[in-house]
């Protein structure tokens, strides 16, 4: 499956150099999206502004003005990333007629180093969900296999990376939604830091977890993308300091210490298991010291995940009520129907059942027997996460217990679609950085090796994702 792109630094080069028009480079990323209609990537492009900027762009180069470290640089934002230029509607009919009043800081800082956004990419319905089978729209194909998911909330990204249709995507993570389509699409999908990178601008999921990143054919370009992304925001409050730099050469891996989690080889396909342990001798032959860690709770985090995820799922969806933005409901007799009929027929089953759940848990009487037995599990975890990194520089273990697997194949049980997030819910909760790489394949689907690190050690965590891209 190629992807016909040059790695970033060389693309923003030529664009400097004026050996390469950056309208050319938009032009190039839309044939693409043109081309590949059939993958249901897309939900739509910003043609009109793309073009726009691209000419700007170009006329500074002519004027010998410095365009920016992405100069010229077409990416393709997840639909709930706040854009200019089009819709912005989470793949959700409530926000389906949505014009965004400002931009996300992400796409702001992107900008400002001249990368230019060429469309906005499929997902499930506000990020909820693992295969973008939830998206109100349309399912997104596999690039490797049409008749399988491209894994989710950010499949549309990861699946536009995968086809070419520009070098970068940006993605949100909020219980492995860029990591697991990475593992299934054979992406490179980067998790931050909790608060690495400013969510101003980016539609609310589960505020505790969420996280935005980038989507990308290597770990040079994602590293790129993050370098211009990261660091405080007066519009965020959870912004953290960042480190002086994210693009840097290959680790070292002599003398490094990796922690193999044991929890995560329970349950695995047979052929996964045997790419992921391969990969794991790549890295020991490579020097690293391996060793089995056990990390006794963290079988539980996927039930805290699925509680307090919802919980928060259902304050942040409280907003969409059919009165001040989107879907408004014409028919409505009274003010009390038209609240009714604008969530009724707005969201869809997905999001439904997560604030009915989140609704459940948070109310008087369940509220200590599920959410605060949730978050006291919650800090268990961290308290072991936490612990192993003073023994280890990382964890590895798969991103996903599977390969891509059929359309339709766990839509009728929403259980086993929650399973798919087993591996990587754990780094949400804790809110340590971890990267999907891909490891091999397996009857020509990919595998994703997962890397974690620990927080505020992203820059540490890419070089060694670096170092094994390299093996």
């Amino acid at each position: 499956m190629p992807n016909s792109w040059p790695k970033i630094a060389d693309i923003v080069a030529s664009v400097q150099k004026g050996e390469t028009k950056a309208i050319d480079l938009i032009e190039k990323s839309l044939t693409a999206i043109k081309e590949n209609e059939e993958y249901k990537a897309i939900i739509s492009t910003l043609e009109d502004r793309a073009r726009e900027r691209a000419h700007e762009i170009d006329h500074m180069v002519a004027s010998g003005k410095n365009p920016g470290k992405l100069a010229g640089v077409p990416f393709i934002a997840k639909d709930n990333f706040l854009v200019f230029g089009g819709k912005t509607t989470a793949a959700s009919n409530i926000l389906k007629p949505f014009e965004a009043p400002y931009q996300a800081t992400a796409i702001n800082k992107l900008e400002a180093e001249g990368a230019i956004c060429v469309a906005k990419a499929n997902l499930d319905a506000f990020a909820h969900g693992s295969s973008t089978e939830n998206s109100d729209f349309f399912t997104t194909l596999n690039p490797h296999d049409k008749t399988r998911v491209p894994g989710g909330s950010s499949g549309g990204s990861a699946a536009a990376v995968v086809l070419g249709m520009a070098p970068f995507a940006l993605g949100t993570d909020t219980g492995g939604s860029i990591r697991l389509p990475a593992s299934f699409t054979g992406s490179v999908g980067y998790k931050p830091t909790y608060g690495l990178v400013s969510r101003s601008g980016v539609i609310a999921m589960a505020s505790s977890t969420d996280v935005i990143g980038p989507i990308g054919s290597n770990v040079d370009d994602v590293a790129l993308v993050l370098d211009v992304m990261a660091g405080k925001d007066e519009l965020d409050s959870t912004t953290i300091d960042r480190q002086d730099t994210y693009v840097a050469g290959p680790a070292s891996f002599k003398g490094k210490k990796v922690g193999v989690v044991k929890e995560y080889f329970e349950g695995l396909e047979g052929d996964v298991k045997r790419v992921v342990d391969q990969a794991i001798e790549k890295l020991r032959s490579a020097g690293v010291e391996i060793s089995e860690i056990s990390l006794p709770s963290l079988p539980l985090a996927l039930a805290v995940y699925y509680i307090i995820c919802p919980a928060e799922v259902s304050s942040n969806l409280a907003r969409y009520d059919g009165q001040r933005y989107g879907y408004f409901a014409d028919k409505a007799r009274d003010l009390n129907e038209s609240y009714e009929l604008a969530r009724e027929e707005g969201f869809g089953t997905e999001a439904k059942r997560r604030i009915m759940i989140g609704a459940y848990v948070l109310s008087s009487g369940y509220y200590d027997a599920y959410y605060k037995k949730a978050q006291t599990v919650r800090t268990k975890i961290i308290k072991e996460m936490d612990e192993a990194f003073a023994k280890f520089d990382f964890l590895v273990g798969p991103t996903a217990p599977m390969t891509a697997f059929k359309i339709g194949e766990k839509t009728a049980d929403p259980l086993q679609m929650y399973l798919t997030d087993i591996m990587t819910v754990a780094a949400n909760i804790t809110g340590n950085p971890a990267i999907s790489v891909p490891a091999g394949k397996v009857d020509g689907l990919p595998v994703g090796l997962q890397m974690i690190a620990d927080r505020r050690h992203d820059a540490e965590l890419l070089s060694a994702a670096k170092g094994f891209e390299e093996l």
